[in-house]
């Protein structure tokens, strides 16, 4: 890693992110929809929906007639409809279906909106918009007071098992799975674990072999989901007797995370360290590398708009969902230059994979316009909202971080649901500590917490919403359950609000468990 530390140090930028630096965000957007309309042009998708005829509407300087011709010839579409209509002819073997060739590798996600399996199409294209994104984001380390001994060490990645599964027309896995596979050869030589556990379909062994292996890895960043990244660190400190993580990764400095917000699980992650490390959060989904943190001591991540994804922002309200969090057949849109600060959006994305204003399912709200930076608020059905409380993961995430704060304790993962409460409704939540802790007091202090972020929220306290109760749960159950539904390690975490499939199988494992846990 000398070589890299060596070029991170001097700070030196690639062109792009210098390109996104000075170019405005509306053009960059605008030239990045125009790529992937030409590249897709004669796809199957491309000639259902006329992109020549959008293509042609790009001649007009300035406005946003591109934009209104494209909305009024491609549909919105989610994932059901993407792959009823489109997205199983791929499976099946044809070419040119929603991007330009064929495509070998899907990524495997359930997602946390549903039960079944997703199917996500991963081109060799958004392989290196990934390997782009990722090369940036690193880049940024520059930008941090990092010692000389971190950038003499190595990466360790917990992600999915790189050995694929093969169907006969294309491979299939976790997307961390695939990607790490296709890491160029420059970040291999400096990543952990080892080309042989990395392949480990076992989630259980592989957590195995790399305790073993910690002591001799030589570690200056980890980089992971909060909750398995936790669970490692745990069996590392346990099966060596240590006070903490940096007794045998004393270069430790970073952890990149993703998928889920940290400030939930930040106090039992400090736990585990000796010292400090620089919390830098990612928004890597299965569609795509979306945004990244770019500076030290930001909670925002800075959308990436010129390396193959197109944004559509939906304003998340009732006019555009229903609510339960359906998105209505023709929404209001707005591009990267028509968002407003401090108000909440669905995300649409077209992309270099296939995907065409595809509703990822994720809410964001816009911190800083200037600079294109977001944080993520939730899913768009997640957010609760029995009787108009509007209840997003974002004030979860809050509530849970003051309260374990108050109260000392260390909540590492939690759950809310809908109830019905006679004619009114209630809020049940399930909350995983393995700290002793009062329930009733811990409910107490996140209901007041959650009615200062929320005043939708506080008002519907005083009338529909009559009761708000709390369990508390080992830790360890909502892994079990996790592992029951096939969800363990890689990318996979555990939903936020549970509804519909989730709900009865969450109920009916809780009943299948001891009494007393």
């Amino acid at each position: 890693m000398a070589i890299l530390g060596t070029i991170l140090k001097k700070g030196i930028k690639l062109r792009e992110t210098l390109e996104q630096d000075y170019t405005s965000p509306y053009e960059l957007q605008k030239k990045e929809l125009s790529k992937l309309l030409i590249s897709a042009r004669n796809t199957q998708f491309g000639r259902e929906y006329d992109f020549v005829s959008v293509l042609e509407s790009f001649r007009n300087h300035g406005g946003h007639d591109f934009l209104e011709k494209f909305k009024a010839n491609v549909p919105v579409c989610d994932y059901e409809k993407m792959n009823a209509d489109w997205w199983h002819k791929i499976r099946e073997g044809e070419e040119d279906v929603c991007w330009p060739g064929k495509t070998k590798f899907f990524a495997l996600s359930s997602g946390t909106s549903g039960a079944a399996s997703k199917y996500i199409p991963v081109t060799k294209d958004m392989i290196r918009q990934i390997r782009r994104t990722g090369t940036r984001h690193i880049y940024t380390l520059s930008k941090y007071d990092l010692p000389d001994k971190f950038f003499q060490s190595g990466m360790l990645m917990l992600g999915g098992s790189t050995s694929l599964n093969f169907s006969g027309n294309y491979y299939y896995g976790d997307l961390s799975g695939i990607t790490t596979g296709q890491l160029p050869l420059w970040v291999q030589g400096f990543s952990r674990p080892t080309p042989k556990i990395k392949k480990n379909k076992d989630w259980a062994a592989k957590l195995d072999e790399i305790v073993e292996s910690a002591p001799k890895w030589n570690i200056g960043m980890i980089v992971g989901v909060p909750a398995w990244m936790q669970i490692l660190l745990e069996r590392i400190i346990e099966r060596y007797h240590v006070k903490d993580i940096h007794e045998i990764w004393p270069n430790l400095q970073a952890f990149v995370h993703g998928g889920v917000s940290f400030e939930p699980y930040k106090k039992g992650f400090e736990k585990l360290l000796g010292k400090p490390v620089h919390y830098i959060e990612t928004y890597l989904a299965s569609e795509g590398f979306l945004a990244f943190q770019s500076e030290p001591n930001k909670k925002s991540m800075r959308l990436v708009l010129n390396n193959g994804i197109f944004y559509e922002f939906v304003p998340f309200n009732d006019k555009n969902f229903s609510p339960d969090g359906v998105l209505v057949d023709n929404p209001e849109t707005v591009m990267i230059d028509g968002v407003e600060e401090g108000k909440d959006y669905a995300l649409l994305i077209s992309t270099c994979a296939g995907a065409w204003r595809y509703q990822i399912g994720d809410t964001v709200k816009i911190v800083d316009k200037r600079n294109s930076e977001i944080i993520i608020t939730g899913r768009t059905k997640h957010f609760l909202s029995l009787c108009g409380e509007h209840l997003s993961v974002d004030n979860m995430n809050h509530a849970i971080e003051v309260a374990a704060e108050e109260m000392n304790i260390s909540v590492k993962e939690f759950t809310v649901t809908g109830v019905p409460d006679g004619t009114l409704f209630s809020h049940k939540w399930y909350v995983g500590t393995d700290d002793e802790v009062d329930s009733t007091a811990l409910c107490e202090r996140i209901d007041a917490q959650l009615k200062v972020v929320n005043d939708d929220y506080a008002v519907e306290r005083k009338h529909a919403l009559k009761n708000v109760t709390l369990e508390i749960l080992p830790t360890s159950v909502f892994y079990d359950w996790m592992r029951s539904e096939g969800k363990e390690g890689g990318q996979s975490k555990f939903p936020r609000v549970l509804k519909g499939k989730h709900l009865s199988s969450w109920i009916d494992f809780l009943s299948k468990q001891p009494k007393k846990f």
